[in-house]
Parts: C-alpha cells; structure tokens; sequence
C-alpha cells in the first residue's frame, strides 16, 4: 500500500511541474508577443516591480530589464498601487487593471486557473499605439 501511495505522489508531484513548467513557457510566449506589440523599437527596455519575473522576462529576446523606472519604455506593474508615471504601463492582476484603468494599456492575469489578455482601447488611442493583428481580439472599450 505505501509503494502504491509513494507512485501516486510522485505522479502527481512530477505532472505538477510540467504543468507548472508549461504555464510558465505559455505566460512567457504570452508577454512576448505583447511587449513587442506594444513597441516600435527593437530592444525593449522594462521595469517591473516583482523582481521574481525579472528572469522571465530577461529570457524574452530582445527585453531589457532596467534597474530605473526612468530607464524603462513600459512598465509591467504586478503589486504597486501608487505609480505615477508618463511611461506605458502593462499590468498583471484585474485589481491594477481596474485601479489604473485611466493610464494602463492593457493586463494579463490569470483567474479562476485560465489565462486573460486584455487591451483598453481608449489608452491605447491616447498614447497612439496600433496593435499587431495577433493582438486586436483583445481590444476591449471597457472592463
């Protein structure tokens, strides 16, 4: 019974990690395609404020994580309330979205276990951002 016991939890442990391992690579492909939607140059510069993404993000070719918010060409906001800044902001929880929805361009966050991209159309106008084909199903006027 314990060898039955110890299989089952070693299943279960390793299919956790693959399925860890693939939210992962998703949510990197994910950031990917919207930083460089996002921008015209061909080196982004970004600052976030979770530094356990920075890795992520640095594995995205061409991203740049800068130390400065001043640095930075887009913000990737995970927990601050309090930022004010003329730089584009990206967010990654529908909390920020909703507490930056005059500035923010957009969120990915995940929520009830699926993932979901969201783009606001009215400050992607502002700031005179076209998004690429691959990203205008995301465009949304409201949240």
């Amino acid at each position: 019974m314990k060898k039955i016991a110890l299989i089952y939890f070693l299943f279960t442990l390793s299919f956790s990690v693959e399925l860890f391992a693939f939210s992962i690579s998703a949510e990197s492909k994910i950031y990917s395609n919207v930083l460089h939607g996002l921008s015209v140059q061909k080196e982004i510069k970004i600052w976030t404020d979770d530094k356990s993404k920075e890795e992520q993000f640095a594995k995205i070719q061409n991203v740049i994580c800068v130390e400065k918010k001043e640095d930075a060409e887009i913000l990737l906001l995970f927990h601050t309330l309090n930022i004010k800044s003329s730089k584009l902001i990206f967010v990654g929880s529908y909390t920020l979205l909703k507490h930056y929805k005059q500035e923010v361009l957009g969120g990915f966050y995940w929520q009830k276990g699926r993932p979901n991209l969201l783009f606001l159309k009215e400050n992607l106008e502002k700031h005179g951002l076209v998004l690429p084909q691959n990203l205008t199903d995301y465009i949304d006027s409201r949240l």
